[in-house]
């Protein structure tokens, strides 16, 4: 694990030195834009000025710090070990799907989760090897934004928030109980748990490397072509891959 630690520690010196001397251009930029007229506004996207601002800034930082550190982090560091980091991750978001597919009611899902858990946590070496997969036990990945919606709560307004991304009014209110939910945010070590933190952002951004290069390619407007597909992953994990035809529903819900 060597290799790993190094590259978080050159993830956090470089997040400080280079973010940091950067923000405050970052921020300016996106105030500038977010003061710009939107032509064609979405009936979802009331904040889009704000929002079209605050992307730019998270793409800009992304450019200038993250993107760079994931790229050095898959480059550098050998596949099998990027897996089992993966894995490590995903088995702890498997624990926080346990309780909230609890909390829909999905006991299937439920038992698929919590089986995954004990599996990967024992013999998977604490989530490093993915055992379940192979034993052919389906991930159903949920968070509490997602248990809101089930439960009926519409999505609200699309949001794009600093550093985190796409998001809704309902994923918003969320990210407190999400982030209470996360066992990384459990750990009492501060430079144990901040270095965790980094190498997930680290790991998860590096396995989506390709993805950016996809985006800018098949998109004119690589703003609308993120939100759209965030809203409609999102409509389909709410509805099970069926929502109903009417978006609407889903900013103003009917009592």
């Amino acid at each position: 694990m060597r290799v790993v630690e190094r590259v978080a520690f050159f993830a956090r010196q470089r997040l400080v030195r280079r973010g940091a001397a950067r923000v405050g251009v970052l921020v300016l930029l996106a105030l500038l834009q977010a003061c710009a007229a939107v032509p064609y506004p979405d009936r979802r996207d009331p904040l889009e000025s704000m929002n079209r601002g605050i992307f730019t800034f998270n793409d800009k930082l992304d450019r200038a710090v993250l993107k760079p550190v994931a790229t050095v982090y898959r480059d550098g560091t050998p596949h099998w070990m990027q897996v089992g980091v993966s894995n490590f991750f995903n088995n702890l978001q498997d624990a926080w799907s346990v309780v909230n597919n609890a909390l829909q009611l999905r006991g299937q899902d439920m038992a698929d989760s919590t089986g995954r858990v004990l599996i990967n946590s024992t013999i998977g070496l604490l989530g490093f090897v993915d055992m379940a997969t192979g034993l052919r036990i389906e991930r159903h990945t949920s968070n509490f934004g997602l248990t809101l919606g089930r439960w009926g709560v519409g999505a609200g307004p699309y949001i794009v928030l600093p550093l985190l991304g796409p998001s809704t009014l309902r994923e918003v209110a969320a990210l407190p109980i999400d982030y209470r939910g996360d066992l990384v945010n459990s750990v009492v070590d501060t430079g144990t748990r901040d270095g965790l933190s980094v190498l997930n952002i680290v790991d998860t951004r590096a396995r989506f490397l390709g993805a950016g290069q996809v985006v800018e390619g098949a998109a004119l407007d690589p703003y609308s072509f993120i939100r759209d597909g965030y809203l409609q992953r999102r409509r389909n994990q709410v509805y099970d891959g069926n929502p109903p035809d009417d978006e609407m529903a889903d900013i103003s819900p009917e009592p």
